[in-house]
């Protein structure tokens, strides 16, 4: 009998063998992906701290500072994505991003239609009164002549006029 663990560190594995856009889902090379979260910035919302806050002096989030750099990897050795990166985020922040963070690891489009670069989220968490806006990209490693090739043809961009606006 399964754990509920060891189901889903199964469909994991299987889930890592497909890649977004591969004719062969299961068995075949597949490109390799990492994630890079950055924090852009941390904003302080004081007013409502003091209106709201049980402790109204709580000041900006003590977790993360600007030029924040966490990278991500799934591999059969280590998997931050199910283990929080080991503790080291914020699990308010993850529930905000891992959605994203999840479809770059992937390698699928984390915003087609919404960033000037399909690999590429700008999102924050959270909690309204000390916000912290993340970027998020898909980083993609090509194992292969083939995927190189490939990936230099690819353009991840969006324009104003394939924008989603709501």
């Amino acid at each position: 009998m399964y754990s509920l663990y060891g189901m889903c560190e199964e469909l994991s594995q299987k889930c890592s063998l497909a890649r977004s856009g591969s004719d062969e889902i299961y068995g075949g090379n597949h490109m390799k992906h990492e994630c890079r979260i950055t924090v852009l910035e941390t904003k302080c919302f004081s007013e409502y701290q003091k209106k709201y806050l049980a402790d109204p002096n709580s000041g900006p989030c003590p977790c993360f500072r600007t030029g924040d750099t966490f990278l991500l990897r799934r591999t059969p050795q280590k998997d931050d994505f199910y283990h929080l990166m080991d503790g080291k985020f914020c699990g308010e922040a993850w529930d905000a991003i891992s959605r994203y963070v999840y479809t770059a690891l992937q390698g699928g489009s984390i915003m087609h239609g919404w960033t000037n670069d399909e690999r590429m989220m700008i999102a924050c968490c959270n909690d309204g009164t000390r916000p912290v806006i993340f970027k998020i990209e898909r980083i993609d490693i090509p194992e292969t002549a083939e995927e190189e090739a490939w990936l230099s043809r690819q353009d991840f961009s969006n324009s104003a006029e394939d924008a989603y606006t709501g």
